[in-house]
Parts: structure tokens; sequence; C-alpha cells
């Protein structure tokens, strides 16, 4: 067997081995890990053999260590840490995970959104597994390839990937927005969406569609900020035509943008205005008057991540959870004024 240049030149990797015996790394995990016979042939073993053996290959200890669940060690993917959402999900993983003799590792997005970096020299050789929120998605990118167990939040259950699915029931909490909107007389709605792009978020979308359906209802999407939030709620109250009396937000943080958007064109929230907001994290009693939002069990969506994840490693299949969220009502939202 002619011996083939390592990928990219540098110490040899089981993806080197795959490639020069004409096989899959799993493949090439399976055999070398003593544990092909009766699913792999006796001649592709062999050819696994040779093509390490001619390529110098020796199988990393780490991530040996790794397989055998030794680093003892999860990595938690977020999309920012700007949101204190994510900050009470890692407190409620990491709560869990030190009752198991294991520790979390966060990592945040550096841009918010979008690839993420490596933050290991080898990610396969120093966790046991990830957690990542839907809204990280992309920075995913960066561990492609590998054998780590993954756990998904808030993110599409059918998809495909991931070895656990912890999801929150956001569709039920946008229905009790609705409703209590509704109830309180409401006909015209603007939502103020997310602009980022996730699953959670387009679930919330065709919840708030149902709900509404024969209403009167606006969409302008905005970042999660404040100062992007007030510009596009700004410019979608002051726009001609009837001015919508409720603004559905997709976060608490996008509902702090449109109560000021609305003191500057000098409408009361919620006498003029009622708004809504979702998450229910330490702003929305910050703000004046206190925001209806819907409450989300941060901490519990963390712990629940670490267990499904600590299953996967014991070899276990748990079921797709969602957990119940509840809404709370409060001074920003009240009856609609007459027109």
């Amino acid at each position: 067997m002619q011996t083939p240049e390592p990928i990219g030149g540098t110490r040899p990797t089981s993806r080197d081995v795959a490639r020069v015996a004409g096989v899959s790394q799993a493949t090439v995990s399976l055999v070398l890990g003593g544990k092909w016979r009766g699913r792999v042939s006796e001649r592709t073993a062999g050819a696994v053999r040779e093509a390490a053996s001619e390529l110098g290959y020796r199988p990393n200890l780490a991530a040996r260590n790794l397989r055998l669940g030794r680093t003892r060690t999860a990595l938690l993917v977020v999309p920012a840490l700007t949101n204190e959402f994510f900050a009470h999900v890692y407190t409620g993983a990491a709560a869990t995970a030190a009752e198991h003799g294991f520790g979390v590792v966060l990592y945040p997005s550096p841009d918010g959104l979008g690839p993420a970096r490596d933050p290991f020299a080898s990610a396969q050789a120093a966790l046991d597994g990830i957690i990542a929120s839907s809204m990280a998605t992309d920075a995913l990118e960066a561990f492609r390839g590998g054998d780590l167990p993954l756990v998904m939040l808030d993110s599409d259950p059918a998809a495909p990937g991931a070895a656990a699915h912890v999801n929150l029931d956001v569709a039920d909490g946008m229905r009790r927005v609705t409703e209590h909107l509704l109830a309180l007389g409401h006909r015209r709605f603007l939502h103020l969406a997310s602009a980022a792009p996730s699953w959670t978020f387009d679930v919330r979308a065709e919840a708030l569609s149902r709900a509404l359906r024969g209403a009167e209802v606006r969409t302008v999407r905005s970042p999660l900020n404040v100062t992007d939030a007030w510009e596009a709620a700004g410019a979608a109250l002051a726009a001609p035509g009837a001015r919508p009396t409720a603004v559905i937000c997709d976060d608490d943080i996008l509902a702090a943008g449109v109560c000021k958007a609305a003191r500057r064109l000098g409408l009361r929230v919620p006498e003029d205005l009622s708004v809504t907001g979702f998450d229910d994290m330490a702003l929305a009693t910050v703000l004046e008057p206190e925001l209806t939002t819907v409450r989300l069990p941060a901490e519990e969506f963390g712990r629940r991540g670490m267990e499904a994840l600590l299953a996967v490693l014991a070899g276990e299949r748990p079921e797709p959870v969602a957990l119940s969220v509840a809404l709370v009502p409060r001074g920003s939202s009240g009856p609609a004024p007459a027109s």
C-alpha cells in the first residue's frame, strides 16, 4: 500500500486512516477500539489496521478517555451572555452536573450568533458531550464530524443529528399571551419578532398566527437589543393607518424597546398601548409599568438538558421533553382603548 501524506501534513488522524482504508471514521473507531467483531468483516478490519500502521496512526488517549466518560466535562453552547436567560440555563446545567461529578464549560458564540471557533485544541479530547441552544446552531460547526453526543435545547425534535431534545412549550406561551389580549378586547396587533433565525422563534410566530387568525396583525423584525427594538417599534407605531392597540414581543428585551418607543411617541402603557414580552427575566419587573410576559423555567431547562446528556452517556435514549411555561400578567397590559 502506498502511503499518502496525512491530510494537512500533520499528525495522522482517524479521518486519514478512514480515507486510506476506504471506510468510515466510525468503522475505524470500531476496529481500533476492538469492537468490530460481528459488525465489520475480517478483511475490512485488516485494511483498517494496515492503513493505521502505514500512516503511523496512534489513537488519542484523551479521546479514548472521552469515550469512556472520564473527562467528565460537558460544553454548553449559547448565542451570547448578554441575555440573562442563558445565564440561568447555565446555572441549572452546572448544578446538575456537579451532583454527578461533572463540570460544564460555558461557550458563547463570540459574535452572539454565527460560527464559533473550537475553544479547544481538540474538542474530542476535552469533552464528554455538548448541550446547545438552537439559537447557536451555527456555532456547532466547529464540532461537526466528531462523535460527541449532542443534546439540543429549544430545537425541532424532528431534526436529525441530536441524541436528545429538551424544549420549552413556547407555542403554549404564545397562545396564553394572545388569549389574554383578546380577552381584553384587543383586535389590532403588532408582533415585534426576533430577527435571529431560530426554530423557537418560528414556533412562536406560527402559534401567534393561528391564535390571531381573523385579527389584524402586522409583523416587524428586530435584532435582540433595546436600541433596534426601539427604532423598529417607533417606525411601526408611527406608520400611517390605524395604530395597533397591543404589541406582542418575542422577548422581554424587545418589549423594553417598545415601551421606550411608546414614551417617545407620547403613548401611555397600557392605556393607549398594551405591551407583552417573553422570558420573565429581571428586566420585566424593572420596567414601569411592570411587564406582562411569559415565564420560562430557565434553570430547569438547563438542568433537564444536563440530565438528558448524562442519560445519553449512560447508553439510554431520553424521550423528548417539553417544559411548561406560564403567563405572568402585570401592569403593561390592559383593556383595548376605545376606537
